[in-house]
């Protein structure tokens, strides 16, 4: 016969794995808006340097240079919806793994409750075995 927390460690491998696999999307999520801020960050930075280039020659030159500024800045509104995207999915990871995390701690403190209750029976079992036996040694037989 299976003690109870020998059948519940396969729900306990379970949740543990779920929690590894929840440690590992938050790891990706975490590397994904550190990407994309990077991005932004560049993206800006190229942004200034081009507007603080010394003026072209020409009106054509001019427009080029504040269409091309435009395209740029455009992009930084795209990036930065990217970023709070990004950090969104990250919010949700977080609590995904804190979720997960949460039952796997929860489902091994009851897994060594359990593993303790047991030990605690055979060592009580055990302790009465012994006693049964002391008592039977000093019954006088006759």
């Amino acid at each position: 016969m299976s003690s109870r927390a020998d059948r519940l460690q396969p729900v306990v491998d379970l949740a543990a794995d779920k929690a590894d696999e929840a440690t590992r999307s938050l790891a990706e999520h975490q590397r994904q808006v550190a990407a994309a801020e990077a991005q932004l960050v560049e993206l800006r930075r190229y942004r200034n340097e081009y507007a603080t280039m010394p003026d072209g020659l020409g009106v054509a030159a001019l427009l080029n240079r504040q269409q091309f500024l435009l395209r740029i800045d455009s992009a930084i509104v795209q990036q930065m919806g990217e970023v709070q995207r990004r950090e969104i999915a990250l919010t949700r990871a977080q609590n995904d793994w804190a979720d997960a995390r949460g039952r796997a701690k929860a489902l091994d403190a009851v897994t060594t409750k359990y593993r303790e209750q047991e030990r605690k029976q055979e060592a009580r079992r055990e302790q009465e075995q012994a006693d049964e036996r002391s008592q039977h040694r000093r019954t006088p037989r006759g």
